[in-house]
């Protein structure tokens, strides 16, 4: 089976994140999302220690290609750290790899934070260690969470990550 296929195969994905030192809505998130088409998913997050329950959409407005980047929208809990609130954001991506000659890809993009009221600057750089190892270091626009992953397969996804550069957590997703 093709990567495509493989991918296509798999439109259901569950996800669930432990963070230590978190206030109870942080400390535990629970998400599934399915994927309608390729270029947008819908879903439910759940942080049961706060009773928290919200939207998430993603959606690709505009796919990458060689010589620009892509353009996606969506909607989540507000950022890490967060008693409450929705985030809206818009983010650009490009994969660099061709252009810099290393395995990076890089995102950035603008959020509306409704728990603070104010849109945040969004900034990520992932580095592609492996097939199956990468890094991600995400600003939300306030702090820096560095995570790294391993994905087993098309399906398994594991990431630990450090909540506001300092505080460990790890997640766990499987497609399906």
């Amino acid at each position: 089976m093709s990567g495509a296929e493989n991918n296509e195969a798999h439109k259901w994905t569950l996800s669930v994140r432990a963070l230590s030192n978190q206030i109870p809505r942080a400390s535990l998130r629970t998400t599934l999302t399915y994927r309608l088409h390729p270029r947008f998913s819908i879903g439910v997050e759940y942080n049961p220690r706060a009773d928290d329950v919200g939207l998430l959409a993603n959606f690709v407005a505009m796919t990458e290609t060689e010589r620009r980047p892509s353009l996606i929208f969506g909607t989540s809990s507000d950022r890490i750290g967060t008693p409450s609130g929705r985030s809206l954001y818009a983010t650009v991506s490009k994969n660099l790899s061709q252009i810099v000659n290393l395995p990076i890809a890089s995102y950035v993009g603008v959020a509306y934070s409704s728990h603070e009221d104010r849109f945040l600057p969004l900034a990520g750089l992932t580095v592609n260690w492996t097939n199956n190892f990468s890094s991600l270091v995400i600003f939300d626009g306030v702090k820096v969470h560095p995570t790294f992953t391993y994905a087993l397969g098309s399906r398994h996804v594991f990431t630990f990550l450090l909540a506001q550069g300092k505080n460990p957590g790890a997640s766990y997703s499987i497609s399906f």
